[in-house]
């Protein structure tokens, strides 16, 4: 089995992704869904540009995902799976995808979003797919870095 970390995070690939998880984790693939980022190849190269050579990354829409992930979790390869939002996760997660956790390392301030940690703003609609994904069995934590506990996103939306 595959150790994997599927993470919520609007800025994608970038330090914290890449150093603080890439370190703890060693992954050799990074698996952005992304329906729009799957057809922009430009921006796809400009989030590589970060990663060592060692990390593969790819960007997937929503079907490749559901079609891809499942062989690639049997891969015994060590992965990270990001998406910009909860709704997508929720989706991989209805579609059958197998996710024990679900780590939100950064949504934040927009319009409607309130506040529940620094790096954590949640609107209604987040706050009932945390509910939603809790009910599949999945638990939904928030950690920014691997160093930091992990906060149970449950205990804070109700």
């Amino acid at each position: 089995m595959s150790e994997v970390l599927f993470r919520v995070d609007e800025r994608l690939i970038h330090g914290q992704v890449v150093v603080g998880w890439g370190r703890r984790l060693h992954p050799d693939r990074i698996v952005v869904v992304s329906d729009d980022l799957s057809r922009q190849p430009v921006e796809q190269d400009i989030y590589r540009t970060g990663l060592p050579a060692s990390i593969e990354a790819v960007f997937w829409n929503f079907r490749e995902a559901i079609e891809g992930l499942p062989a690639l979790l049997d891969s015994g390869k060590s992965i990270i799976v990001l998406t910009e939002d909860l709704g997508t996760m929720l989706r991989l997660a209805s579609a059958a995808v197998t996710i024990e956790e679900v780590n939100v390392g950064g949504l934040f301030a927009g319009e409607g979003r309130t506040r529940l940690l620094p790096y954590v703003w949640f609107d209604a609609e987040d706050e009932q797919r945390v509910r939603d994904l809790e009910a599949l069995g999945i638990r939904v934590v928030a950690q920014d870095v691997p160093t930091t506990a992990p906060v149970r996103l449950r205990e804070r939306v109700g």
